[in-house]
């Protein structure tokens, strides 16, 4: 008999923990159109793997009558499960208990698994929806944000770390998800800022709203904060989902290897003629990216934000890789700020864990102007320069029209310790235009001749046949082959199969000092 009752007291127990702040809470999400975090958690693993940690932890603050208001739990939901068969580790914020709000408590869930993950060597995933720090703890809840943010940093290119915004997000606690790998968000129920529209207004008179503030469209789009953006919860945990397919469970592994069923050798004759016969007209470079791909399938990051540079994941042969590609439909393929900052992320993500780098480049240059250069588009464009320059993982490069001065440096050169760089016949390589280039060396001659414009059009053309073409590198040696852009697939994949063991290290040092 005595054993019944301790039974049924972890029943109890247990039931009161899986209930959180209740029923009528809940539907209040769901009224929101937001799942409860035991339906996130459901969704996002594999069927019945989820196993919870902690699930009877309860807050320690006697403050504010917070003694007589106790949920198991304390509005964290913790533990570990599988996807698509590898574990994984996650949190999840419960809105209805305290509004998802961080303790002393709570936080030490937190940190409990971020240590498990690290030890076992598993990526973790936070679904946040929380209304911050609690405020009844006063600083046990802020030492709780600082021993979860040292946790992000110390296991930062360690294992992954995802970060979906499923709700408010505000204050102290969006620096964890900033140090975290990625950031989804979703449209019109999630929200991230440091101080609200409220002390906004008061500071600063601006009249604005939670969306326009920090709402998932402004952080795709306007900051480059959050990396994707879903039209709903279900969306967003598919996407989580898919990410993890592309990486490795930490930074001694290689990504799952998927069987291949799209030819090694198919070669897409539209390549040959996707480049425009006129260097200033613009193309799509991810038509390129999907033509050369298995199965046409590129999974875009930071999709909204730098558009005239496109990053992601895709698989050749069933192997994943990291594609940073010039977007010669916008902005001509410059670099600017932006484009830069997203593609030195993703770049040190990729060599972090394991993911060998395809570039592909189409680059004129760094845009032009002084809200570039007043913006730091020096110190910005270095981080590119930078982050491919550091990476040892296997990195393939294919110039398809443009590249130009410093610019056709920073995309992945030869220069900087690229294994294999390939060229199409289409490729300008130079320091610059051959109208620019014309306008400099034979500035003199031009103001002396009578026929100004008809000199300048023929040193145009001589300089056009002479230099703007990819033979001057590949006798060098800075381009190892030209081949027709129909082969860009073969070629990728046999320089990837050849690089699969490659060996490569930094001189030893605690860190280097990248351009921040």
């Amino acid at each position: 008999m005595n054993l019944d009752r301790k039974l049924d007291e972890l029943k109890k127990r247990d039931q009161l923990g899986q209930e959180g702040g209740g029923a009528q809470r809940r539907e209040k999400q769901h009224k929101a159109g937001k799942m409860s975090a035991r339906e996130r958690i459901e969704f996002l693993l594999d069927d019945g793997t989820f196993e919870e940690t902690d699930k009877l932890v309860t807050h320690r603050c006697n403050d504010f009558g917070m003694a007589e208001q106790k949920f198991y739990g304390d509005g964290f939901i913790t533990g570990y499960g599988r996807i698509e068969g590898r574990l994984v580790f996650v949190f999840a914020q419960d809105f209805t208990v305290f509004g998802g709000s961080l303790s002393e408590a709570n936080a030490g869930k937190i940190v409990k698994i971020m240590d498990l993950a690290a030890k076992m060597g598993a990526p973790v995933i936070g679904l946040n929806d929380s209304g911050g720090a609690r405020i009844q703890e006063g600083v046990m809840s802020l030492a709780g944000y600082a021993d979860i943010f040292l946790r992000n940093t110390l296991y930062s290119g360690v294992v992954p770390q995802i970060s979906a915004i499923m709700g408010p997000c505000a204050g102290g606690a969006v620096y964890s998800p900033a140090i975290t790998d990625f950031i989804f968000m979703v449209d019109k129920t999630s929200y991230m800022f440091i101080t609200g529209p409220d002390v906004i207004k008061t500071v600063t008179h601006e009249d604005v709203t939670k969306d326009q503030l920090g709402g998932a469209m402004t952080h795709n789009e306007v900051s480059g904060v959050a990396h994707f953006i879903s039209h709903d919860d279900a969306e967003c945990l598919s996407s989580v989902r898919e990410l993890l397919s592309f990486l490795p469970s930490n930074n001694l592994e290689d990504a799952p290897r998927k069987p291949c069923t799209d030819p090694i050798d198919r070669a897409d004759l539209a390549l040959d003629k996707i480049v425009p016969d006129q260097s200033n007209l613009p193309y799509d470079m991810k038509d390129v990216i999907h033509d050369v791909v298995d199965d046409a399938y590129f999974f875009e990051v930071h999709e909204h934000y730098g558009k005239n540079i496109v990053v992601g994941f895709a698989r050749l042969n069933g192997r994943s890789v990291g594609i940073v590609a010039n977007q010669p439909a916008v902005l001509a393929g410059t670099l600017d700020i932006n484009a830069s900052l997203k593609g030195a992320r993703f770049v040190r993500f990729c060599d972090c864990f394991n993911i060998p780098l395809v570039t592909f480049e189409d680059v004129p240059g760094f845009l032009p102007g002084t809200n570039q250069e007043y913006g730091g588009i020096i110190k910005h464009g270095a981080k590119l320069l930078f982050a491919f320059a550091e990476a040892t993982v296997p990195k393939v490069t294919v110039i398809t029209r443009k590249a130009y001065g410093g610019a056709y440096c920073v995309m992945a050169s030869k220069h900087i310790r690229t294994d294999v760089n390939y060229a199409w016949p289409t490729a300008e390589i130079a320091v610059m235009g051959p109208e620019g280039a014309v306008d400099i060396v034979y500035k003199r001659e031009l103001e002396a001749a009578g026929n100004r414009e008809e000199m300048r059009q023929k040193k145009i053309e001589e300089f056009r046949d002479r230099f703007a073409n990819p033979y001057i590198a590949a006798d060098r040696g800075f381009v190892d082959a030209v081949i027709q852009p129909r082969e860009t697939r073969q070629k990728l994949i046999r320089a990837l199969e050849m690089l699969e063991t490659k060996r490569d290290k930094n001189p030893p040092k605690k860190h280097g000092n990248i351009p921040l």
